[in-house]
């Protein structure tokens, strides 16, 4: 099959397409023909090394966590799919090395979940990861609900805007920061957008003198730093970047799979309270610039890579 590779840690420039060996399928497994993955900043750090202190590579390695495509063979344990089911997964390893770029995967039946059938081959692709962590986030940790102010970090990003929506869907007020430019895209979405830098105190403090009463960070620096002059007393904050926001009493999260919230989260798509924005679609031969446009951070909502 084809597959982008690489083979040792650097710049996108390590990146190329090759053939290598279809993946076996194991018992809890099935084997998925893709239609498309997306780009996640984690698939480039990870290329660049980052992540070696905490994930083994085994070259050559191929990237990606994201999935969408077909089954074409379920492993010998598992009844869940069968052959022509369309399927979303998030199929992180505990290692690198067999990623989703590429024309087939072998994926856990506990990573996966029926594809929306109101979503784009590429939009499918773009929920899993970025869906998994803002759930997991405001639902498991924060636990955001009607009554709740949440101020989200980079609302118009692919994580951040998807929180947004699922805030919203449980009846919290919903501030986000983000550039002047993606004020009326948050809008769109039901949130009250602010501009991130200078004077982001003060102009919360506007919106609400009391402070929120919830924070989701995914941007860290600065913007974390100024959580305790944002929030009411008593205010719950997590953080998708920064460890260290366990100093201020709030959750470090780190997305994992679960084929329960997947599901959960295909709910909200198909009864119209969430949406996938995806900016730019590339072939898997593009893998590279892909890659680059994403590490640049102004991409609003999401870089998918079609394979055909």
């Amino acid at each position: 099959m084809k597959a982008v590779v690489y083979d040792r840690y650097g710049g996108p420039e390590v990146l190329r397409v090759a053939e290598v060996p279809d993946p076996k399928v194991g018992p809890d497994s099935v084997l998925i023909r893709l239609r498309a993955t997306s780009v996640n900043p984690v698939d480039w750090k990870v290329r660049e090394g980052y992540l070696d202190g905490l994930l083994d590579a085994f070259f050559p390695v191929i990237p990606g966590w994201d999935v969408a495509g077909v089954v074409e063979q379920p492993g010998p344990a598992v009844s869940e799919f069968a052959p022509g089911d369309e399927v979303i997964g998030y199929a992180r390893e505990d290692v690198v090395r067999r990623g989703t770029y590429a024309q087939k995967i072998a994926a856990p039946v506990r990573a996966l979940a029926r594809k929306p059938r109101n979503l784009s081959w590429a939009q499918a692709a773009s929920l899993p990861l970025v869906g998994l962590t803002a759930y997991q986030a405001l639902v498991h940790h924060l636990k955001v609900g009607a009554g709740d102010v949440l101020l989200v970090h980079a609302a118009a990003g692919g994580v951040g805007s998807v929180a947004v929506q699922i805030a919203r869907s449980r009846g919290a007020r919903v501030i986000g920061t983000a550039s002047e430019r993606n004020h009326d895209f948050l809008r769109s979405l039901g949130a009250e957008p602010v501009a991130y830098g200078d004077g982001l105190v003060e102009r919360v403090r506007e919106l609400v003198p009391e402070g929120v009463t919830a924070v989701f960070d995914t941007i860290g620096g600065e913007a974390l730093k100024a959580t305790p002059e944002l929030t009411a007393p008593g205010a719950r904050v997590a953080s998708v970047v920064e460890t260290s926001v366990t100093d201020l009493g709030g959750d470090y999260v780190f997305v994992r799979p679960d084929s329960a919230d997947l599901t959960a989260l295909v709910e909200l798509v198909e009864a119209g309270k969430l949406t996938v924005e995806v900016s730019e679609v590339f072939p898997l031969e593009e893998a590279a610039e892909a890659q680059r446009r994403n590490a640049e951070g102004h991409t609003r909502g999401k870089i998918a890579i079609e394979i055909d």
